[in-house]
């Protein structure tokens, strides 16, 4: 058998780079119900992490689609405080099934992701999470890097969102791209991001032709990849501030959701 693991959340425990001890201790910590689902995608059987919050209602539920990295404990961390604010959080594991030796094999697998397999992925979490008992039938979605583009591409796909949160994902830059988006588009970018800030100029004028709502928002100081470098322990001052202001923004915005 080959030294490569399974995309199941630790696929990446033998890496420095993205061991995340302090994402794992929060997880470890937390009081939160989290538990792994099976999901059947066409053919294929995929898993997903869901992470409840402790409320006495019913909840809205968060779709998380990972980084190009792969469902890493930071973004299982990451569910386990979507739910720590009061929703429902699923992430799928997009890799379920593929296994790889280091992260530069993660990171290709995932470019090598046939686009209708992503899809009928994320269309298979959707509909297993609009039918969780604990959920009230509001569904929306956040994305990270790689993620963050998914976010504008599935608003454009699936019109039962209600909100989209996309972190530093380059945005469209077509027309038929943004013309099926039936909910509001909220960004977060890093101000030392060029790469992907480039394209929020053309989105917001695409959006604003077709009538769409779309605010980003661009801290300054903050490198890509803020949200999870801003969390740990050495993170920079930079891209600590840009994510709590990130959160206390986000916050705000979940609270809105119906």
């Amino acid at each position: 058998m080959k030294r490569g693991i399974l995309a199941l959340g630790l696929i990446f425990a033998a890496q420095s780079l993205l061991a995340q001890d302090w994402a794992k201790a929060r997880l470890n910590n937390s009081p939160r119900h989290a538990e792994w689902v099976e999901i059947k995608s066409g053919d294929r059987t995929i898993k997903a992490f869901v992470v409840y919050p402790e409320r006495k209602d019913k909840a809205p539920v968060v779709l998380v689609i990972h980084e190009i990295f792969g469902l890493s404990d930071w973004v299982r961390g990451l569910c386990d405080q979507l739910a720590e604010n009061g929703v429902i959080a699923i992430a799928p594991d997009l890799l379920s099934g593929q296994t790889f030796i280091d992260v530069d094999g993660a990171r290709k697998a995932i470019s090598a992701l046939p686009e209708p397999q992503i899809k009928a992925d994320l269309d298979a979490t959707s509909d297993y999470a609009l039918k969780i008992p604990a959920g009230n039938s509001t569904l929306a979605v956040c994305g990270f890097c790689w993620g963050g583009g998914w976010v504008f591409q599935y608003a454009n796909m699936n019109p039962k969102l209600k909100a989209a949160y996309s972190f530093y994902g380059a945005a469209p830059d077509e027309e038929t791209k943004v013309a099926n988006i039936a909910c509001p588009v909220y960004g977060f970018y890093a101000g030392n991001d060029e790469r992907v800030n480039v394209t929020i100029p053309t989105a917001q004028e695409l959006m604003r032709r077709a009538g769409k709502k779309y605010e980003p928002v661009v801290y300054g100081g903050a490198g890509h990849g803020f949200m999870r470098e801003g969390e740990k322990p050495n993170a920079d001052e930079g891209n600590r501030r840009a994510r709590d202001e990130a959160w206390a923004r986000w916050k705000t915005l979940l609270k809105q959701l119906p």
